[in-house]
């Protein structure tokens, strides 16, 4: 029998516990106390257990098993994007529907989050002795930048070998390069445009955008006619302040942008073609340009792909242009074998070019681990024995924990290519069945890490 298999009889308890976890707001530089309220929430199970934890810093804590040998970890984290719109159920609870489980955070990452800890104790009750130390390392700002792994590896020492189940199922090697970037003028110098707004995470593809103009009659009309023949789905409305046009569109992650239909993009495009560069301002003139509906690249001069990771991609997140302020986020994610330097360098070219400021928000160097490791085989072993297939090696544009650990770790599950888990899109969910698989290989890996 696999010691995996242990996991199944904390499923009910492993619920209820996630349900109190996924109740919680936490998303990181908005709701700071309610990511303070999971760590410390994780912390209380882990002494419930009779687990060792502790908070390492503001946004970081561990729980560990065992001493001595390799020093093993599991990587989670406890914030998520904001919820968004467009939800058929309450984002922030746990809600079991049509053999789904849905909720903010379910597949990133509280989900993983919460089995990482529920297996540390399926080991520790089944007395398993190891012949290395596990750790279940917990952060609260992976969606903003990761600056808590940063703090965390400046006080404790990096792992030799470990894992963070956010990704999807077989092994991510290969991570893009992850650049989010600002770009802004001195002031709004719009004549029409008084305000545009849209997105509250750069990782994310906007789902709704809303510009107040200034318009004329004849202006309105214009844009009727153009936003009837373009693909967005476009709502107008009279108020006081003047026209107010909103946006509609879908969700995705940045990584793959091409998934979502960016709402903010759209409405630069329909006004675009009503208005001067005047009348807009230099802001979205250059966003229409430059960056228009396209994800990879081209006309900013970075299209590029490599053969390990895939193509490059962008994507506008966040747009604010109000009074005197104009600016947008980016993120953009380049293949593992460019030069980060190249792409920054060309996009800010570019942008001056405009008479944009360039600020780097964020900044991720590339991931790649080749394969033949004995980190790779002990969790191929594990995947095998519980699927019985074995995984695949495979690139991804998202960013994971194991971007921090220096070569020591790849991204492993929870996700299965073949469940639509909605990840940073409204009614995020995972298959039950899936759910509990993975928490089964999750636990056979962490079975043979600590015991190897």
């Amino acid at each position: 029998m696999l010691f995996g298999n242990n996991i199944l009889k904390y499923k009910d308890e492993l619920l209820q516990d996630l349900n109190i976890l996924l109740s919680l707001e936490s998303v990181d530089g908005a709701r700071d106390e309610e990511c303070a309220k999971a760590l410390a929430f994780i912390l209380k199970c882990a002494h419930d257990f009779g687990l060792s934890g502790e908070q390492v810093s503001d946004k970081s804590a561990h729980v560990t098993l065992g001493e001595g040998g390799k020093d093993c970890a599991v990587l989670s984290h406890l914030d998520v994007v904001p919820a968004g719109n467009n939800w058929s159920v309450n984002p922030y609870a746990l809600t079991e529907r049509d053999g789904r489980l849905f909720g903010r955070g379910i597949i990133d990452d509280k989900g993983a989050a919460m089995i990482n800890l529920y297996c540390l104790r399926a080991l520790k009750e089944a007395g398993v002795e190891g012949k290395n130390s596990l750790r279940a390392i917990y952060g609260t700002a992976e969606e903003t930048g990761m600056t808590d792994m940063d703090e965390y590896f400046s006080k404790q020492p990096l792992p030799d070998m470990a894992f963070t189940p956010d990704s999807d199922y077989g092994i991510c090697r290969a991570e893009k390069g992850i650049l989010h970037l600002e770009i802004s003028t001195p002031t709004n110098e719009a004549k029409v445009l008084s305000q545009f707004h849209s997105g509250k995470a750069v990782n994310a593809v906007p789902d709704i955008a809303y510009v107040m103009l200034d318009s004329s009659g004849y202006d309105e009309q214009t844009l009727m006619r153009l936003a009837d023949a373009s693909e967005g789905s476009f709502e107008f409305n009279y108020t006081i302040d003047g026209l107010m046009i909103i946006s509609r569109g879908k969700a995705a992650h940045a990584c793959e942008p091409e998934k979502g239909q960016n709402a903010a993009s759209l409405l630069i495009d329909l006004i675009t073609h009503a208005y001067d560069v005047e009348d807009i301002g230099t802001l979205c003139s250059f966003i229409d340009y430059a960056i228009n509906n396209e994800t990879n690249g081209r006309s900013l001069g970075i299209k590029m792909s490599d053969a390990v990771s895939g193509e490059l991609t962008v994507n506008l997140g966040i747009v604010h242009i109000e009074d005197n302020t104009a600016s947008a986020r980016l993120d953009i994610r380049y293949p593992v074998t460019v030069n980060g330097d190249y792409v920054l360098r060309q996009f800010r070219t570019v942008a001056e070019r405009s008479g944009l400021s360039v600020e780097v928000i964020n900044r991720e160097d590339p991931l790649y681990i080749e394969d033949g490791s004995e980190l790779i085989e002990i969790l191929s072993g594990a995947y095998e024995s519980v699927t019985g297939e074995k995984p695949e090696l495979y690139s991804t544009g998202g960013g994971t924990y194991a971007r921090k650990l220096k070569g020591r770790g790849v991204a492993f599950g929870p996700a299965f290519k073949d469940d639509e888990v909605n990840m940073h899109n409204a009614d995020e969910s995972v298959d039950s069945e899936k759910f509990f698989l993975h928490a089964q290989i999750c636990l056979e890996a962490m079975y043979r890490l600590f015991t190897k």
